[in-house]
């Protein structure tokens, strides 16, 4: 297939990762926004301080805040995210694909789809959907182009700087993404061996990284966001073991996520143990294969990875691993980045749908009918998780917002008057009727065209709750709820309030502060009001720095793409490193 078909060997993975996307996010596919746990798609987005990270909140949201509220200003800004997921877990398979083919040289048709096939139906993209975390799947989905950017760049290939360029770009759609990705690039570029020498390509691949990480850097330096978190938060946020699993084994089958409600359901039965057992029998039997590769520094590299990314995680969620995350939340700046363990596994990845190709290329080599053998792999990788199909069995639906919403963003954007909003029920998190039944984050501080106040406290089960940055933010939540007066708002800069009617939440004695307040407009689900007083013009410092690492960060983007067209044109793009020497087996 690979020598007489060479087209197909190239075009099929990428159409095939295209249906495998379509089958998990089928329902997405049709008209409505995404409103699941953290994800929170709307139909405009505004370039307030809040998008920019600018909050005494952590931020958490950048640049893709930035990024989704300048292009909804042309397109539907649901329309937008749900086409951003979706390319993200395209490119996931496809990239899988393209990594088995430059580092297992010869790898034919099948090997590939296994690759993508297992980058793609996994527990962790499944988890991960369900969580809302669809900026996290870019960076998930970088992760095999980086790795073949940095093959390209070991090997000496045109424009594969410009392609490493664009994968951390795309990654640093969010600061996690933009991490995982730099570690994966500084693995594979840091070992020995390749053109351009260890030091040269560690510097620049931390100079790109930088620029990639510009908006979120920036803005927790400007903000103060990067300070230390509540130590609650590490053990709430550690990963889960699965039935039948334990945590390692929950990890090595990525899964554990720490939401026990953002799982399939085929994950809290026994068979999370029958699933992980199939999906790890095709990643073991390509274990041998790579082992005879063993002096090729790239696959090492990624081994070395997969262990840790796997073995961190589980020994962070043991006694002694909480208590060493706490003492780092409280003591280290900027640690509580890492309390949500399970989502490093994605690291181990790329390895394992370097494995699965490798295995299912050995295997077909040694039988009669070696077509059968990638069907069966796929077989096994699909069952292992059967209700990713489809929106993660029906529990990805789109919905509709009421037209109040768009009634108070109207109002906001009309009136001149410096201030922002408060809202009530406090807390970040909702139960709309038209949300479903799992809490989703509060819709307004993307809806509205005014900085809404958020104290950044998360909601870990039904009872608990691990404390936020946002000091103002739970200030101005006590004084709604203990019954203040305007003029204790106006002190705080809150010109708006914004009372959610259809979903439950704290209250308190706000309603004395209501009456006190100058009503806009109310109608079923939402109620706005004025508050009376004198707020001078917003002169918050940093929003030039802010917006210029923005602005640094999309032009890294668009830079790259186009370095990578550049190069496609003259034949030789920096995705696609070309067949490892053999007789150099220990060159990249």
């Amino acid at each position: 297939m690979t020598s007489r078909h060479p087209f197909l060997v190239r075009a099929v993975p990428s159409l095939y990762s295209l249906v495998l996307a379509a089958l998990i996010l089928g329902p997405l596919l049709g008209p409505g926004y995404l409103l699941i746990r953290d994800a929170v798609s709307t139909p405009r987005s505004y370039v307030t301080d809040s998008a920019l990270g600018l909050t005494d909140a952590a931020a958490r949201a950048v640049p893709q805040d930035w990024l989704v509220a300048v292009l909804s200003s042309v397109v539907d800004g649901g329309v937008l995210v749900k086409a951003i997921m979706f390319a993200a877990l395209w490119l996931a398979g496809w990239g899988a694909a393209r990594m088995a083919a430059v580092a297992l040289p010869g790898a034919g048709l099948g090997p590939q789809l296994v690759a993508s096939t297992v980058m793609l139906w996994n527990p962790y993209v499944a988890e991960r959907v369900l969580q809302g975390h669809w900026s996290l799947l870019t960076g998930y989905a970088a992760l095999p182009w980086v790795v073949c950017a940095a093959v390209a760049i070991r090997r000496g290939r045109p424009g594969a700087w410009w392609a490493l360029a664009l994968c951390l770009a795309a990654a640093g759609l969010t600061p996690t993404g933009a991490i995982l990705a730099f570690v994966v690039a500084l693995a594979v570029l840091a070992v020995p061996g390749g053109r351009g020498g260890i030091a040269p390509r560690l510097l620049w691949t931390m100079l790109l990284f930088a620029a990639a990480s510009a908006p979120w850097l920036t803005a927790t330096a400007l903000s103060g966001g990067g300070g230390t978190s509540d130590p609650a938060g590490v053990a709430a946020f550690a990963a889960r073991a699965e039935p039948g699993l334990g945590t390692i084994g929950s990890l090595a089958g990525l899964g554990g996520i720490w939401n026990s409600t953002a799982v399939p359901e085929s994950r809290t039965s026994l068979w999370a143990l029958a699933g992980t057992a199939a999906l790890l029998a095709v990643v073991v039997c390509g274990l041998p294969a790579l082992w005879r590769r063993r002096r090729h520094p790239v696959i090492v590299a990624l081994a070395v990875l997969a262990g840790l990314a796997v073995l961190l995680p589980a020994l962070g969620a043991t006694g002694w691993g909480l208590a060493v995350g706490e003492w780092a939340a409280q003591q280290v700046p900027g640690a509580g980045l890492l309390r949500d363990s399970q989502k490093w596994v994605a690291l181990a990845a790329p390895l394992y749908a370097l494995a699965a190709a490798a295995g299912v290329r050995s295997l077909s080599a040694r039988v009669s009918l070696p077509a059968t053998v990638p069907v069966a792999a796929i077989a096994a990788v699909v069952l292992a998780l059967p209700d990713l199909v489809w929106g993660v069995g029906g529990a990805l639906k789109p919905v509709q917002y009421p037209a109040a919403w768009q009634r108070a963003a109207a109002q906001l954007e009309a009136s001149k008057e410096a201030g922002d909003v408060a809202v009530l029920p406090t807390g970040m998190f909702r139960k709309f009727p038209y949300s479903g039944d799992a809490p989703v984050l509060d819709p307004a501080p993307r809806m509205l065209p005014r900085d809404v106040l958020q104290t950044g406290q998360l909601v870990v089960g039904e009872a608990s709750s691990v404390a936020g940055e946002g000091a103002r933010a739970t200030r101005v939540e006590n004084l709604l709820l203990s019954g203040a007066g305007p003029q204790a708002l106006v002190d705080e800069n809150v010109r708006w309030v914004l009372v959610e009617r259809t979903t439950p939440g704290p209250l308190g004695d706000s309603q004395r502060t209501l009456e006190q307040l100058e009503p806009v407009f109310a109608d079923d689900e939402l109620a706005l009001y004025r508050v009376p007083g004198s707020i001078p013009p917003d002169a918050r410092e940093g929003r030039g720095e802010a917006l210029a690492a923005h602005l640094l960060w999309a032009a890294l983007l668009v830079t790259g793409g186009l370095g990578v067209l550049q190069a496609h044109r003259r034949g030789r793009h920096g995705f696609d490193a070309g067949d490892e020497p053999r007789h150099v087996p220990s060159r990249g």
